[in-house]
């Protein structure tokens, strides 16, 4: 059973980036001014906890209340992203042949990364470009990590007993708990790992966070709106 049924689908991400891009193409044209630095939004969560709903919602309430376009980003964009050049040019103008922050995304990866050199540098350039133009909300990438030098970035972390996590992965996935129970410890793995051996770092430091969410506790509405005042303020 794939474990991907309820993330939405890549090309209408893919849409919304093209639209974004297209935006922020169009503001640049009418303005000569600097423009203000915008938010960047990281998201990270324990596999199982309740991520895209709550992000979805999340972006939908930034663009009610700034009247600006946010693009989600993850994996599954980045590598898309990378598969179309012409969309990829387009990301990679903004950041620039000396940025101080690429430079600093290198520093912050292991001397295991080199080994794939080939699939790590084009995933850091992206996020980096994307977390520069801002109104973006990245989704695990070790976003908290790559993003901690970008001015106006904010990182959000959720994480959840191991009794919920196996609970919705059965529900939203349709399978048993226990095969659940497997998936969300294989993941979790995977996910440490690439922290750990490839960024140096332990994601689970609540120090890396602004705030951090008991999904237990705290629904993805509860969550999303807690986040957007958190970044924006509280509505007028």
């Amino acid at each position: 059973m794939p474990d991907n049924l309820f993330i939405p689908s890549v090309d209408l991400r893919i849409g919304s980036l093209e639209e974004y891009n297209r935006r922020q193409k169009d503001k640049a044209a009418r303005s000569q001014a600097k423009p203000k630095a915008r938010p960047c939004i990281t998201i990270s969560r324990e596999y199982g906890c309740t991520g895209y709903p709550m992000a979805e919602l999340l972006r939908e309430i930034l663009m009610q209340r700034t009247g600006d376009e946010w693009v989600m980003i993850d994996k599954a964009v980045i590598e898309e992203v990378a598969r179309r050049h012409n969309l990829s040019q387009e990301i990679l103008e903004t950041l620039g042949e000396n940025s101080r922050m690429l430079s600093e995304i290198l520093a912050t990866f292991s001397s295991r990364w080199k080994s794939n050199y080939d699939y790590f540098l084009p995933l850091s350039q992206h996020v980096a470009a994307l977390a520069e133009q801002g109104n973006v909300l990245i989704l695990e990438l070790g976003g908290s990590i790559i993003t901690r030098h970008q001015e106006h970035s904010y990182h959000f972390r959720i994480f959840a007993s191991e009794r919920f996590k196996i609970s919705t992965l059965a529900r939203r996935l349709n399978i048993e708990e226990e095969e659940a129970e497997k998936l969300m410890h294989r993941q979790q793995k995977v996910r440490d790992r690439f922290t750990r051996d490839f960024l140096s770092q332990d994601d689970h430091d609540p120090l890396l966070y602004d705030l951090m969410f008991n999904n237990d506790r705290c629904a993805p509405e509860q969550i999303a709106y807690t986040i957007a005042n958190f970044v924006l303020g509280p509505p007028v």
